[in-house]
Parts: structure tokens; C-alpha cells; sequence
């Protein structure tokens, strides 16, 4: 069966999309058959970093004008994106169904990946929390800042409080070393025992660096780069650490259980 990971944050720009898709890139270089979900609906950024353009989006799939495989756009190295769409108001605020649907619909493709991707959108809404309860494990993306500690925070409260998931892998972006950010992840992993009962794994992190900065201005996923270099050797670290994290097992609809209700 397929596997499905959650890339969530609690707050916008920490660089969220960029880990999905260069995590994505190093996957597809491992031999595993990996497609995204965009699942940021209206305002979906995946595409524009791996600098292509899809044709269709999960919009049409959920009119029925469209099949989930029929959406589907290549991206680098093969990858699949299914993409929420840029700019589609009417995609903001799904409805509990509208979510289950999309949920059911990747069903469609199980067969032809591995592991599958979502990019979830920042903040704790309810499209943020279904989507990450529904996949086989979390990973929050953080920045060493107040804000960034405060609002992933509160995005695991709620998931903890409102789906009943534990497990969580942090992963620290822009980090001027690793020592940096082990303390980051120590602070935020003290604050957030104090007061929930979760468990969280350190995913390791990655390097503030300007190289990163120019890959996401030219559309270039750095891990389609060069192998030996340190953002990409630290995108497989990564990679590794997030791949053996534990599953949630939640109640209620997840990804790939083929339209069962309850978690396994």
C-alpha cells in the first residue's frame, strides 16, 4: 500500500512547499514512484516551484468533469502533481464532503506510486487538520522564530485535541547550523510536553542557504542539483528520518483505505 505523508506548518512562509517538493525529488531519485498533493486549495504553490503548469485541477475532479488521473501533471524527474489551483476562490473553503471526496479520490492512483505527498495548507482550518489526519504521518515545518514555534504549536494542539494524533516529525528550515537547530527543535519540543501528550521526532534540518534561494526564484528544485551538496545531502537526510517515522493511527477517513472509515 501506498504511503502518504503530511508536510504541514503552522504558519505561512517557512518554506513548507519547497520541503514537499524537494523532498518529492529525492524520493523519485530513490526509486520510489512518488506524486504531491497540493491540497493548499485556491492558493497552491507546488507547481510554480517545480516550474511547470498543470492543464486541469482537484476542482474539476470534484465536478466531474475530470478523473484524478486525468489532472495529474509531470513534474520533474516524473513526479506527479495534483494541484488545488492558483487563484480558485471557490476552492478556499472546502465543506467536510468536499474534503472526504478528495481524500477518496487518490484511491484512484494508489496502484501507481509509493508514497504520495500533501501539501497541507498553513494554519490549523479544518481542510489543514483533515488532511493530515487522514495520512499515515505528520511533518511540521518550522522556523527558529516566536511565531513560527507558537503557530506550529497550536497546529498540533489542534491536531491532538481534535483527531487524537500523537506523532509528529519537526523539521527545522533555514537553520544556520545543526547545532541551531537541535536547540530549536529542543525548545519547541519542551514547550509543547508541557502541555500536550504527543510525541515529537526531530527530522533533522535545512541549511538557511542562498543557493536554496535561487533554485525557488528559477523554478529549479535544488535536489534536481548537484548530489554532493550540502541542501541536498541534508534533503536526504531528511528524507530518510521522515520515511521512518511512526504512523498515526487515527480514527475516521484516511488515505489509500479504499473507502473504510476508521484508522489502521
Amino acid at each position: 500500500m501506498a504511503t502518504s505523508i503530511a508536510i504541514c506548518s503552522g504558519k505561512g512562509g517557512v518554506g513548507k512547499s519547497n520541503v514537499t517538493v524537494n523532498l518529492a525529488m529525492v524520493y523519485q531519485s530513490l526509486g520510489k514512484r512518488v506524486a504531491i498533493l497540493d491540497a493548499d486549495f485556491g492558493m497552491a504553490n507546488t507547481h510554480i516551484l517545480m516550474g511547470v503548469n498543470p492543464e486541469f485541477y482537484i476542482s474539476e475532479v470534484i465536478s466531474g468533469e475530470k478523473t484524478i488521473s486525468e489532472i495529474g501533471c509531470k513534474g520533474p524527474n516524473g513526479v506527479n502533481i495534483y494541484s488545488g489551483g492558483s487563484g480558485l476562490l471557490d476552492m478556499l473553503n472546502l465543506d467536510q464532503s468536499k474534503r472526504f471526496q478528495t481524500i477518496r479520490l487518490m484511491d484512484e492512483i494508489e496502484d501507481q506510486i509509493d508514497i504520495l505527498l500533501i501539501d497541507v495548507p498553513a494554519g490549523a482550518s479544518d481542510n489543514s487538520v483533515s488532511f493530515v489526519s487522514a495520512a499515515d504521518s505528520a511533518v511540521i515545518v518550522l522556523v527558529g522564530e516566536p511565531t513560527s514555534f507558537l503557530d506550529a504549536y497550536s497546529f498540533i494542539k489542534a491536531c491532538h485535541l481534535e483527531m487524537e494524533m500523537v506523532n509528529f516529525t519537526i523539521v527545522v528550515n533555514m537553520a544556520n547550523s545543526a547545532t541551531e537547530a537541535k536547540r530549536h527543535f529542543d525548545r519547541f519540543n519542551e514547550i509543547a510536553m508541557q502541555f500536550l501528550d504527543v510525541r515529537l521526532r526531530f527530522g533533522g534540518h535545512i541549511p538557511m542557504s542562498q543557493r536554496i534561494r535561487k533554485a525557488v526564484v528559477s523554478r529549479k528544485p535544488i535536489t534536481t542539483q548537484k548530489s554532493d551538496l550540502p541542501e541536498v545531502i541534508a534533503f536526504q537526510s531528511v528524507a530518510k528520518q521522515v520515511l521512518d517515522a511512526p504512523v498515526n493511527k487515527t480514527n475516521g477517513i484516511r488515505f489509500f483505505q479504499k473507502g473504510m472509515s476508521g484508522g489502521g
